[in-house]
């Protein structure tokens, strides 16, 4: 009786089959109040930005911003910058 199908394969067959999981990665997002709309922005990809109506809207907005902003960079051959800025609230 044979038991999972990652038996019967070689040792470090199956991770040469399978698709890499793409590396999650976190950046920071700047959000400000906008006249009538809000706008936001990544510092660490530069030229990525978005704006909607709303706090959710832009939200929303810039995630489709960065994926596209990644997809363009790769697809140009260009080093997707890893996330380095960090964001702190400071109170006073």
């Amino acid at each position: 009786m044979a038991g999972k199908a990652s038996d019967d394969l070689a040792p470090g067959t199956l991770s040469s089959i399978l698709p890499e999981a793409p590396t999650l990665m976190r950046y920071v997002v700047i959000i400000e109040k906008a006249n009538g709309n809000y706008s936001a922005y990544v510092p660490d990809l530069p030229g990525c930005v978005a704006s909607g109506d709303t706090v959710a809207a832009v939200e929303n907005e810039i995630r489709e911003a960065i994926r596209f902003h990644i997809d363009g960079l790769q697809a140009d051959g260009i080093v997707v910058p890893q996330p380095t800025t960090i964001a702190e609230y400071v109170e006073t």
